[in-house]
């Protein structure tokens, strides 16, 4: 029975309902992650690759409490305008659904409703995880435990770099979430292709991705696959130079008192201003990238 709470749009519900291959794709880049118009050009590039891959880009947010599953090009605009879209993860998706807001998707967020869709692949940036100084704060998002319970397959460029990357992959590691690098064998760091950390798991073909989640299907293993994609090479900043802007950013954000949920998309933003304006090319160039691998995995599964 089709979920009263869930509006497709046409090409989505066409795709689904046909068995076609579709992307998930997250809308909190759009309301917090780049300045406008900057954010509505990327989500609109990121919707045209997974098109140029042969599958249907399903960009997902709340609006006036519909959970919207792909936007229509002035419902994108609109969101991308906003300024008072509430931040989503799993504790309060269901807040603006009763309350008849508007808010965008994070990473946990789309990858639930995903999951009520039929949708099995999302594409994304980075996902969030352990903060630094979290021995303290316990500031740890919840996307790492929703890749440890829905089953969705992320693509993404690795978690953010601004968090403690050890850590977030020890909790992921806990809670036995696969993490697969795509044609390396050190985990990306977001803006950067490597991070000194050795990838637990390797695959160089999208049809090693889609026969390992096949066999992990068939063993009834519980939630999500996370793809860790390497930002293309032209695009990249090294990590020696971008941890330089990171360490700043983070001790100012410290110093403004900067907590919660507004902690990444203040440090994105600084992050660009200190980079002059290096870290969002880069961010636009790795979520493009990252859509352009769902796509083709989406493909993959779809023909399976």
């Amino acid at each position: 029975m089709p979920d009263p709470l869930l509006e497709f749009s046409p090409d989505v519900l066409a795709a689904l309902q046909n068995g076609g291959p579709v992307v998930a794709l997250e809308s909190t880049i759009i309301t917090h992650g780049m300045p406008f118009p900057q954010n509505r050009d990327t989500a609109r590039n990121v919707e045209q690759a997974v098109r140029e891959g042969g599958a249907v880009p399903a960009t997902i947010a709340i609006l006036g409490g519909r959970i919207r599953i792909g936007l229509s090009g002035g419902q994108l605009d609109e969101l991308a305008r906003s300024r008072s879209a509430m931040k989503l993860s799993r504790a309060d998706l269901a807040m603006a659904v009763s309350r008849s807001a508007t808010g965008s998707t994070t990473v946990a967020a789309t990858m639930i409703i995903a999951h009520l869709a039929g949708i099995e692949v999302f594409a994304t940036g980075g996902i969030g995880g352990v903060h630094r100084g979290a021995e303290l704060s316990f500031d740890i998002s919840a996307d790492l435990q929703e890749l440890g319970r829905t089953p969705v397959a992320v693509v993404c460029a690795g978690a953010k770099a601004i968090l403690d990357l050890p850590r977030t992959f020890e909790v992921l590691e806990t809670l036995g979430v696969p993490v697969l690098a795509y044609g390396q064998d050190e985990i990306p760091a977001f803006w950067s292709r490597r991070s000194g950390l050795a990838a637990p798991l390797r695959v160089d073909a999208v049809a090693d991705i889609a026969a390992f989640m096949q066999a992990r299907t068939s063993l009834k293993l519980d939630g999500g696959v996370l793809i860790a994609n390497p930002v293309p090479a032209e695009h990249e900043i090294p990590a020696d130079q971008m941890q330089v802007f990171i360490e700043q950013a983070v001790a100012e954000s410290a110093e403004a008192g900067i907590t919660g949920k507004a902690v990444t998309p203040w440090l994105l933003g600084r992050l660009a201003e200190l980079s002059d304006g290096r870290s969002l090319v880069t961010n636009q160039a790795l979520i493009t990238h990252n859509a352009r691998l769902a796509a083709e995995l989406a493909v993959a599964l779809a023909a399976r």
